[in-house]
């Protein structure tokens, strides 16, 4: 059975890949001219041209971690991967010459179909297309948050890690070893990026490290299947979507606001939950500082709640869901767009 101790070599390598490689792909990325122009669109604030290159990076380091610590590749892991690589390519293109929506969706429609043909599909209604259906909206809709969340130096990338982390542990009582080992070297990835991602930062995930981030998580939520024999999926299906709460809860709130107001989705704009937070005269370290605290707490919620009888799981789960509809009506009532 793999203990948490067995993790430890893969989080170690993928944060030392990910710092030693960074300052080279950083150079390369501003070679290739990938790199994200200040007042391109109005909602960037940076003040210098600055390097995309969040997608090589976390490539590198799970390479890294897989290549030299060899954790289990079971069919699952490997429909993840190639489905992270599918999308992570299609942002690079992105980033590099902006593509239409349209075609975004449809490659993430390629990238959710690679992870499902590998058998990483939602299991919850036994109705086949329903099933589908779901998880092709969850897969998609989890690479969408986290390009989303991804407004400011060093959020979408805590928040990255500190989901990680929550999975890591997760499927590992759940004695799924290889979902744990690549939760683990999505954490090591994390961390060594996030000394380059931090405020000021020195490199931007860009769409190609956002979305990679989403599709990688949103499989292993997935994937991710309690071993407990006395533990209904009635109580561990929200697991996940606590895990990922906090950009869950981020694009909801985009989504709603914005069709409140008729505007399209598809634009960048300030009025994500960190431009909020700032409107509410928080400074912007406080504002990442709060939005990542808020998603420790909601995965130490998730823990908890598995311990706890599937009545009082599911009211508790409601209770956070109805916190987080005030506070997006409240958001959307109070007008806190800064555009």
């Amino acid at each position: 059975m793999t203990r948490l101790v067995d993790l430890f070599p893969i989080v170690l390598v993928a944060a030392v890949t990910a710092v030693l490689a960074a300052p080279i792909i950083i150079r390369v990325a501003k070679s290739l001219n990938l790199v994200d122009i200040p007042e391109s669109e109005p909602h960037k604030t940076h003040t210098k041209p600055t390097p995309m290159a969040g997608g090589f990076l976390i490539t590198l380091a799970v390479a890294a971690a897989y290549l030299f610590t060899r954790p289990e590749v079971d069919h699952e892991i490997l429909g993840i991967l190639l489905g992270s690589i599918v999308i992570a390519i299609v942002g690079m293109v992105d980033d590099l010459r902006k593509i239409s929506p349209v075609v975004k969706f449809i490659a993430q429609i390629l990238a959710a179909s690679v992870v499902i043909y590998f058998g990483v599909q939602v299991r919850m209604t036994r109705i086949p297309w329903l099933d589908l259906f779901v998880t092709y909206l969850w897969i998609v809709g989890i690479t969408n948050a986290f390009n989303f969340v991804d407004s400011h130096d060093g959020l979408a990338l805590g928040l990255a890690g500190i989901s990680s982390s929550f999975f890591m542990l997760v499927t590992l009582d759940a004695d799924q070893p290889a979902l744990a080992a690549l939760s683990a070297a999505l954490v090591g990835a994390a961390l060594g990026g996030f000394l380059f991602n931090a405020r000021p930062a020195k490199m931007f995930l860009g769409d190609s490290g956002a979305q990679l981030l989403g599709l990688a998580l949103a499989g292993i939520g997935v994937a991710y299947t309690p071993a407990k024999a006395d533990l209904p999926q009635a109580i561990s299906w929200f697991v996940p979507i606590l895990v990922l709460g906090v950009p869950i809860f981020d694009m909801f709130l985009v989504v709603y606001a914005r069709a409140l107001q008729r505007r399209s989705i598809f634009l960048g704009g300030r009025d994500h939950t960190f431009h909020r937070l700032l409107s509410l005269n928080l400074d912007p370290t406080r504002s990442v500082l709060t939005m990542q605290i808020l998603s420790i707490l909601l995965g130490l919620a998730a823990f908890i709640l598995l311990e706890t009888t599937v009545l009082l799981a599911n009211i508790a789960f409601g209770l956070i869901v109805l916190v987080g509809l005030v506070f997006t009506f409240f958001f959307v009532r109070q007008d806190l767009y800064l555009e």
